[in-house]
């Protein structure tokens, strides 16, 4: 049984954007690490960030347009980095943040509703 497309690209970018904010933010809970060994660290963390985004951008495409594919990943990697932020980092949502949030995703749904 083959997964439908839109499926398997969603589940890629999921997991891609749990490694790209990790790559991005789970640094800033070590402060006292030297610059470059976060760095470091980041860019190998963003290697498999790259090695799930790239299959999901190309199984995606032809099933959904490029913006569409973008504002999934927007809104993807939205809710990754609140669940994120909470747990790693110890800043629970905000009522602004949750309602900015919530905005980027009524434009998701703009462009997700209509393929033209």
């Amino acid at each position: 049984m083959t997964l439908p497309a839109p499926l398997v690209t969603f589940l890629l970018l999921t997991a891609s954007n749990v490694f790209m904010t990790f790559a991005w933010y789970g640094h800033l809970r070590f402060k006292s690490a030297p610059m470059l060994v976060a760095i470091g660290i980041s860019w190998g963390i963003a290697f498999f960030e790259y090695c799930l985004m790239v299959p999901a951008n190309r199984i995606g495409y032809g099933t959904m347009s490029a913006a569409q594919l973008k504002v999934m990943q927007e809104v993807i990697s939205l809710t990754v980095f609140v669940g994120f932020n909470t747990w790693w980092l110890g800043e629970p949502p905000t009522w602004r943040t949750l309602g900015g949030f919530a905005l980027i995703i009524a434009g998701a749904a703009l462009i997700f509703s209509n393929k033209g």
